[in-house]
């Protein structure tokens, strides 16, 4: 057997042995943090090596779909955005997609996220919400108001009470941390930041007041006027 045919069977192995680790996952109802069979166990149930098993963890692993820690069994993970952080990451760095498209896609969420805030959000998160509407308007400091304005549109999110909603808007973390400080380095009036902090508080506000169709409104001015041409000659 040649070394690439080895390659192919093992990686076919590691692929097969990834997928029995998704389906007992899934045909005995584990939930997040549940504790998994060791390597060993997999290995022997499906008749495979220990290193492909190990492979098989990895892999998963990197998905964020088990948890393996050192010295402590393999157990369900949690859904993590930053995998789809990576992929978005990847795609825009090799001109898959511009990130005039990754924001077109934030916005559509973004209004809807606004929209169920208002409905569901807790009492601390509308504050969370306003409070960083108002280290927007009171920060000089690039990375405190590029903290600030991450954590309004995450906590919204959050708020939504939809964890897909959240996890998808942590994701564009990595993109924001560059969007946000060029967007406020092109305002360069003292009219354009003020209406920037004002359309920030407009959504707060109308989510703290449990306000649907005013908080949908005031993120769609949010993105329109803030954001909406920052990426205009990307397309």
């Amino acid at each position: 057997m040649n070394e690439m045919t080895t390659s192919t069977h093992k990686g076919t192995l590691v692929e097969s042995a990834t997928a029995a680790v998704r389906a007992h996952i899934d045909a005995n109802r584990l939930k997040v943090g549940d504790v998994l069979p060791s390597e060993g166990r997999f290995a022997a149930d499906l008749g495979v090596s220990r290193p492909v098993m190990r492979e098989a963890f990895h892999a998963l692993a990197a998905l964020r779909m088990i948890d393996v820690g050192n010295g402590r069994r393999a157990r369900v993970g949690a859904m993590d955005g930053s995998v789809m952080a990576a992929s978005m990451g990847h795609a825009v760095s090799t001109a898959q997609v511009s990130l005039a498209d990754v924001w077109d896609v934030r916005r559509t969420l973004e209004l809807r996220t606004a929209e169920l805030a208002a409905l569901n959000r807790s009492d601390a998160q509308a504050d969370a919400i306003l409070a960083a509407a108002r280290t927007l308007a009171v920060s000089n400091d690039e990375a405190t108001r590029t903290l600030a304005d991450t954590q309004f549109h995450q906590t919204i999110a959050l708020a939504s009470g939809n964890q897909m909603f959240y996890q998808i808007v942590r994701s564009f973390e990595q993109m924001m941390q560059v969007a946000i400080p060029k967007a406020w380095a092109g305002r360069t009036t003292e009219q354009e930041k003020t209406e920037s902090v004002m359309l920030h508080n407009k959504v707060a506000s109308a989510i703290a007041e449990r306000d649907p169709d005013l908080a949908r409104i005031a993120m769609e001015s949010h993105f329109a006027r803030s954001i909406g041409d920052l990426f205009h000659d990307d397309r």
